[in-house]
Formats: structure tokens, C-alpha cells, sequence
């Protein structure tokens, strides 16, 4: 796949699985993403951080896991191969917030004393399956990373994107952000 194939892809993708339910939530995938990067636009953050906001959870759009993966203790690793696919166009100020927005919620619930009363049943239990809270050592590790602080606000848009029939601007509006944020853009 070429850098060119990837923003075609990623409109196919959400054209073709967007619709489907966001993992325990009352919100679709597409709905999901378009409301993380419309928290992200209205926050003024970096193009590349908007970008990672709307495209945070491409991997379950990519893994044949199905819809209910939770229900049957998968980790299904989106993280890993959402920031891998993305790699090909985008460089780490996308991918990294992407890659990192799982153990960005892991940190969180060791750093905000009110994180894990904040989150979704579905999201505690992904959470489980994805290692629990960071240990001391971890959180030294993740803080460490140059991308940590992206990761840690794409987890917040994230956990905030489940609001049900909350109006945001269509995908489309998006694609300037990821344009913006392509390797060599």
C-alpha cells in the first residue's frame, strides 16, 4: 500500500463499517470518531492531533474480531494495528497518539485520582483486558515517550465521544486535518 492509498482506504473503511456499533456503546464507530475530532477542533489543537482524534480507533474497522470481541475477552490490540496502518501516510504525531491511546487510559486511571469513575462499562472492561492501571515504572515509561501528552488528550476525546445524537461536522469537514497531517503534506 502507498501513502496515496491510505486516505482513499480510510474513506472506504468508515463508508463500509462506520455504521456499526461502537463496542458496548449507544453510538456508531462513525459517530465515535467524528465527535473525538470534533472535541479535538474545538480545542484548537495541531491538525495532526485532530487527526489522530478522528482516526484513534481505525483498527476495529481493520480486525475480523466482530462487534461484540469484548463479550468474548478479546484484546484486540486496535491500537497496534491502527497506528500500523497508518504509518504507510502519516508520520508519529499521528500514529504514536494513536498507538498510545490505550495505555494513555491506563496511565490515566493512575494519575486522576476521578479517571475510572468517569469511564463507560464497556471501557472498564476493555480496560481489564488491556492490563489494568499502569504500574510506577510504566507511568515513568509512557511519560517519558515525546508523544505522551498527545496520547493522554486523544484518550480524553475519546472517552468523551459518546454522546448520543451530538451534532458534529460530517467526515468530510475531517479530511482537511488528515490532508494536512500526510507524510510530506
Amino acid at each position: 500500500m502507498t501513502p496515496d492509498d491510505v486516505p482513499a482506504r480510510i474513506d472506504r473503511l468508515f463508508a463500509a463499517r462506520g455504521g456499526g456499533e461502537y463496542h458496548g456503546e449507544a453510538v456508531t464507530q462513525l459517530e465515535h470518531a467524528l465527535q473525538a475530532a470534533h472535541f479535538a477542533e474545538q480545542d484548537g489543537q495541531p491538525a495532526e492531533w485532530v487527526a489522530a482524534a478522528l482516526l484513534h480507533d481505525i483498527g476495529h474497522l481493520l480486525h475480523g474480531h466482530g462487534e461484540d470481541y469484548l463479550e468474548h475477552g478479546l484484546n484486540d490490540r486496535h491500537e497496534d494495528l491502527g497506528a500500523r496502518f497508518l504509518a504507510h501516510a502519516f508520520g508519529p504525531a499521528v500514529t504514536e497518539p494513536i498507538r498510545l491511546h490505550v495505555p494513555a487510559k491506563r496511565y490515566l486511571t493512575i494519575v486522576r485520582a476521578d479517571y475510572f469513575g468517569l469511564l463507560s462499562p464497556a471501557s472498564v472492561r476493555s480496560l481489564e483486558l488491556q492490563g489494568g492501571p499502569m504500574s510506577a515504572e510504566e507511568v515513568r515509561e509512557f511519560e517519558a515517550n515525546p508523544h505522551f501528552a498527545a496520547a493522554a488528550q486523544v484518550r480524553e476525546y475519546d472517552d468523551r465521544a459518546k454522546v448520543v445524537g451530538l451534532a458534529t461536522p460530517p467526515f468530510a469537514h475531517f479530511r482537511t486535518y488528515l490532508e494536512a497531517s500526510l507524510r510530506g503534506a
